[in-house]
């Protein structure tokens, strides 16, 4: 198996010892779970406000996906971690505005007690780069 880590300088640089994506034989791309931080600046986007955290958060995936060769019409599967599932609907709301509804991909949606930054949401994916 041969992997290639995708970079873009349109979403935020890691944090740690991980990449943005890894695309795995040129077939799968794995994209690591985004906050919403502005790429330019590194800040937090949307502070205490869920729709505008998802908002950047997507941005961000979309920026990987393309980097990448993808788009949202490639991925197969998304996590969403909340800190409050309060704030499921409004994250849900903006979400759905990426996927049509006969053609979203498989979906796990979690509450967890803190994620990076004290953010409100992240979202990561597994997309399906070529057959």
């Amino acid at each position: 198996m041969s992997k290639k880590v995708i970079r873009t300088d349109k979403a935020p640089a890691p944090v740690g010892p991980y990449n943005q994506a890894i695309s795995a034989s040129g077939k799968m791309l794995f994209v690591a779970g985004q906050v919403p931080l502005d790429p330019q600046s590194g800040n937090i986007v949307g502070e205490g406000d869920i729709t505008a955290q998802t908002k950047q958060v997507m941005a961000n995936i979309e920026a990987i996906l393309t980097e990448a060769g993808a788009n949202w019409n490639n991925i197969v599967k998304t996590s969403v971690f909340l800190t409050d599932l309060a704030n499921f609907s409004p994250m849900n709301q903006v979400y759905a505005q990426y996927f049509a509804e006969e053609t979203a991909p498989a979906r796990a949606c979690v509450e967890v007690s803190r994620l990076p930054k004290d953010v409100l949401v992240e979202i990561e994916c597994i997309a399906v780069i070529a057959e």
